[in-house]
C-alpha cells in the first residue's frame, strides 16, 4: 500500500465536499424529522456523476473501485448528511456489484447504464424474520414454473424499498433439507417490484429516518428465468462478493459519522468557556477526544487497507469484517464523546450530535452485529471451534 496522498482521492474529496457544503446540517436535521427521502440531495450526487462510481466505463459509470467508493462517501457522511445522505447511494454502489460480476450480459446491458445515471432504484433484499445473520435458513422460496419463477416469501429491514423500482432478491430454489450443504440452493434474482405482488410496511426506527426500512411481503411474483443472476443454486457464493464491499463501505461511513462528531466537538470545547477559560483547556474534555481522534484514524487504516485489497482481487474477508467492527465502534465512541463535550446541549437536537449518535449505534449492528464479526474472525482467522 502506497501511503502517499493520491491527487485522484484528493480530487474525489473535494468534489464531494463542494457539493455536499449545498446540504448543511439544518437541511439532514430537517428531513431526518419529517421522515422526507433526501431528493434534492441525492439528484445533485446524480447530476456531479457520483452515483455511478464503481460501474465499469462500458456502462457509462466511473469504472473506479471500493476504494474511491469509499472516500466518497466517508465524505458525505462526514458532511454532516451522516446515514440520511450515505444509504440513498451505497445501495446502488454496493447492490449492483453482483450483477456486475454474475449477471447476464444482457442483464448488465439492462441495468447498470440506469444504476449509473441514476434513473434506476435498487434495493437489496436478504434479511428474514426467521433467518436474521443465518442466511441459509431464509424460507424466501421462488418455484421453477416452466420459464418462470413464482416467489414467496417475507423480507425484513429492506432499505429504501419503496423508493425501488427494482430489487435484488435472495431466494432459496432448492430447500435447505434437500441439499448436501446448507448454502447451496440459493439463488439470486433482479426483479421488478410489482405492487400487485409486492406489499411493504415501513418498520419506525430509532435514526436515519429521512431513509425508510421495510418489511416486504412477496405473494406469487412471478419473474422470468432472465431475471435470475448466475446459475441456480449458485447465490450464496455471489452473495459473498457483495458483503465484502458491503462491510469495507460502511466502514468508511462510520468514519465519516465519526469525524463529524469529532468536528463538531473539538469546535465546541473551543468556543464554549465555563469558568474563564474554554473548557477544551480541560483534560478531562481534550483528551477523550484525542482518544477518540487516534481509535479513529487507526480504524480508518484498516478500512483503506481491505478496499486495497479488495480491489486487487485479493482476499479481504478478514480485513472487511475488522475494518467494519473498528471504524463502528470508533465512530459511536466519537459521537459519545461529542454528546459529552456538549454537555446538556449535547441531547439537543439543534447541536446535531444527537442525530450523529443515533446513526454511529446503527453501525454496530448493521449489516452484521460486532459479535458476528468476532465469530467469523475467532473460526477463519484464529481457526477456534465454531460456537453457533
Amino acid at each position: 500500500m502506497d501511503f502517499a496522498p493520491s491527487s485522484d482521492h484528493e480530487s474525489i474529496r473535494a468534489g464531494v465536499r463542494d457539493l455536499t457544503a449545498r446540504f448543511p446540517d439544518e437541511y439532514w436535521r430537517k428531513i431526518d424529522e419529517s421522515h422526507a427521502f433526501p431528493w434534492e440531495f441525492y439528484d445533485a450526487m446524480v447530476g456531479a456523476g457520483w452515483l455511478g462510481i464503481a460501474i465499469p466505463e462500458e456502462y457509462g459509470g466511473g469504472g473506479l473501485g471500493v476504494t474511491e467508493a469509499g472516500i466518497l462517501l466517508e465524505e458525505v457522511a462526514r458532511s454532516g448528511a451522516a446515514m440520511n445522505g450515505c444509504s440513498p447511494l451505497h445501495l446502488t454502489i454496493f447492490g449492483i456489484n453482483v450483477c456486475v460480476k454474475h449477471g447476464s450480459a444482457e442483464l448488465r446491458q439492462e441495468i447498470l447504464p440506469k444504476a449509473a445515471d441514476g434513473s434506476l432504484h435498487v434495493c437489496f433484499a436478504v434479511t428474514e424474520p426467521d433467518a436474521g445473520t443465518d442466511t441459509t435458513r431464509i424460507s424466501t422460496f421462488a418455484r421453477r414454473d416452466g420459464d418462470s419463477y413464482v416467489i414467496r416469501g417475507r423480507k425484513v429491514w429492506i432499505t429504501k424499498a419503496a423508493q425501488s423500482s427494482k430489487m435484488v432478491l435472495v431466494c432459496r430454489t432448492t430447500r435447505r433439507e434437500d441439499v448436501e450443504k446448507p448454502t447451496d440452493g440459493i439463488s439470486l434474482f433482479l426483479v421488478d417490484i410489482d405492487p400487485e405482488s409486492v406489499e411493504m410496511t415501513a418498520i419506525p426506527k430509532m435514526g436515519r429516518n429521512a431513509v425508510q426500512s421495510y418489511q416486504v411481503y412477496i405473494d406469487d411474483l412471478r419473474v422470468p428465468e432472465s431475471a435470475r443472476i448466475g446459475e441456480e443454486g449458485k447465490g450464496f457464493r455471489y452473495l459473498l462478493d457483495g458483503l465484502n464491499p458491503e462491510r469495507i463501505l460502511l466502514a468508511h461511513e462510520s468514519l465519516g459519522i465519526g469525524y463529524a462528531s469529532l468536528d463538531k466537538a473539538a469546535r465546541y470545547a473551543r468556543e464554549r468557556v465555563v469558568f474563564d477559560r474554554p473548557i477544551g483547556q480541560n483534560q478531562g474534555i481534550a483528551f477523550p477526544l484525542a482518544e477518540a481522534y487516534m481509535r479513529l484514524e487507526a480504524a480508518g487504516l484498516m478500512a483503506r487497507k481491505a478496499a486495497w485489497l479488495y480491489d486487487q482481487g485479493e482476499p479481504c474477508g478478514e480485513e472487511a469484517n475488522m475494518a467494519k467492527y473498528l471504524c463502528a465502534d470508533a465512530a459511536f465512541q466519537a459521537a459519545d464523546r461529542a454528546i459529552q463535550t456538549h454537555g446538556g446541549m449535547g441531547y439537543a437536537r439543534e447541536y446535531d450530535v444527537e442525530r450523529y449518535f443515533r446513526e454511529a449505534r446503527l453501525m454496530r449492528l448493521a449489516p452484521v452485529s460486532q459479535e458476528m464479526v468476532l465469530n467469523y474472525l475467532s473460526i477463519h482467522a484464529l481457526e477456534l471451534p465454531k460456537s453457533y
